[in-house]
């Protein structure tokens, strides 16, 4: 019965050199695979928290400009008029309701990230 070479006897055959070499090329393949991996999640990072802080920034921006209207109307209020307060209590729910909306956004976005980057 004829013998024939498997790959435990190519293996056997294979010098210590020639092992350590392919050991040399493998972990740098893997070291840099592992660095390209670390470099998306840090672009996902950085995204997700760019994305929310500009979300956060206009909600309270929206919310300071509502309540400028909303003195701005009480103004008008004294007055003996009653068509100015509907108006800017329309004006300051409409702000609350929006930046509400961009919280909810921003909030999102760091859920997404975080769901993103876990291991």
């Amino acid at each position: 019965m004829p013998h024939t070479e498997g790959p435990e006897e190519a293996a056997r055959q294979e010098s210590v050199g020639d092992a350590f070499r392919r050991l040399y090329t493998d972990a740098r393949d893997y070291a840099a695979a592992e660095a390209e991996k670390q470099k998306l999640r840090l672009n996902l990072i950085m995204a997700g928290v760019r994305n929310a802080a500009i979300f956060a920034v206009t909600a309270f921006l929206i919310l300071f400009a509502s309540l400028v209207a909303l003195l701005v109307g009480l103004i008008h209020v004294l007055e003996p008029m009653i068509g100015p307060l509907g108006a800017t209590l329309a004006i300051f729910a409409a702000g609350i309701v929006i930046a509400i909306l961009l919280l909810l956004l921003a909030k999102g976005c760091i859920t997404r990230m975080k769901k993103a980057i876990a291991p």
